[in-house]
């Protein structure tokens, strides 16, 4: 559905070269944001805090260390 906004100029330009930045376009970068602030998106470190709030300490360090695998590319693993 098409939405028109209007922002302050400056607001605007702020806007463009952060998109750019990211390699995005306005309008994506607009609806990232939107998700993030309606908490539509979590990244994965956010999940796993969620995820564990209802572990003890030493459970969550367990969790950690088990899918710390996951942040590991092996060269191998692209062949």
């Amino acid at each position: 559905m098409p939405l028109s906004l209007r922002i302050p100029t400056k607001k605007e330009e702020l806007l463009r070269k952060a998109a750019a930045k990211a390699g995005k376009t306005k309008t994506a970068f607009i609806l990232e944001a939107l998700d993030e602030k309606l908490g539509l998106n979590k990244d994965r470190e956010k999940e796993v805090k969620e995820l564990a709030g209802w572990m003890n300490h030493k459970e969550t360090e367990e969790l950690r260390k088990s899918v710390n695998i996951f942040n590991k590319i092996e060269d191998g693993d692209w062949d």
